[in-house]
């Protein structure tokens, strides 16, 4: 599962996102509110874990705006908050399940399954087509006019990652996260150069522009 972590508590964070990507997850750590709304709004995460308090927006207003602007995927409230009323407010703002700390990772998971279980994500297409470009998600190529375009791997998945959110800006740390890693030591000026040499290869002279850079924030995919 492609999940995202809000949480703030540096310690608990990292050992969560160390014991989800033990079990085959891809993490995605927000350790304050900041972006995590953007975030979840454009990427298509299988989960959101969102632990209550947090600098910035909370978990429980987040919660509350996906589920007003029309977002399905699952939610699990994560928090020290106990009482019966606090349990009652986080499923009413929306959440799918409600995990009390101190927990147990094998509860953790064991939620995470019975919310796997429940999900009714849509199969994503085989194939893109946007425009004249095709592509064929399956088999890794891309083509153009016709035309096959030869891309790295990375090349590939920032494509994809693009054309999946087609039409909404995809922030630098979603793209750095995705295609290098979380720890990974990658500036903005190596993101910028390799989307440089993406252009390349996907806009020859005289075609329509696909890839926008969005000054400060991240890309856009837009035929």
């Amino acid at each position: 599962m492609y999940v995202l972590l809000a949480e703030d508590d540096q310690k608990l964070g990292r050992l969560i996102s160390h014991m989800l990507k033990k079990e085959g997850h891809t993490v995605d750590w927000f350790d304050s509110g900041d972006n995590v709304y953007t975030c979840a709004s454009v990427s298509s995460y299988d989960l959101l874990i969102l632990d209550w308090m947090m600098p910035g927006a909370d978990g429980i207003s987040i919660c509350r705006r996906l589920r007003a602007n029309g977002y399905e995927g699952a939610i699990l409230m994560l928090t020290a908050r106990d009482a019966l009323d606090d349990r009652v407010c986080g499923l009413d703002a929306g959440a799918d399940d409600y995990l009390v700390k101190p927990f147990e990772f094998a509860e953790l998971f064991a939620r995470i399954r019975a919310l796997a279980r429940r999900s009714c994500t849509p199969i994503q297409p085989e194939d893109i087509t946007i425009a004249d470009l095709v592509v064929h998600c399956t088999q890794h190529t891309v083509e153009r006019n016709g035309t096959f375009i030869q891309l790295t791997p990375r090349e590939f998945q920032l494509l994809e990652l693009l054309l999946r959110n087609r039409g909404h800006i995809v922030p630098r740390e979603i793209i750095f996260d995705r295609i290098w890693g979380y720890d990974a030591d990658v500036s903005s000026n190596t993101l910028d150069a390799f989307v440089r040499l993406l252009r390349k290869k996907i806009e020859q002279p005289g075609e329509r522009k696909l890839i926008h850079n969005v000054r400060g924030v991240g890309y856009k995919f837009e035929a």
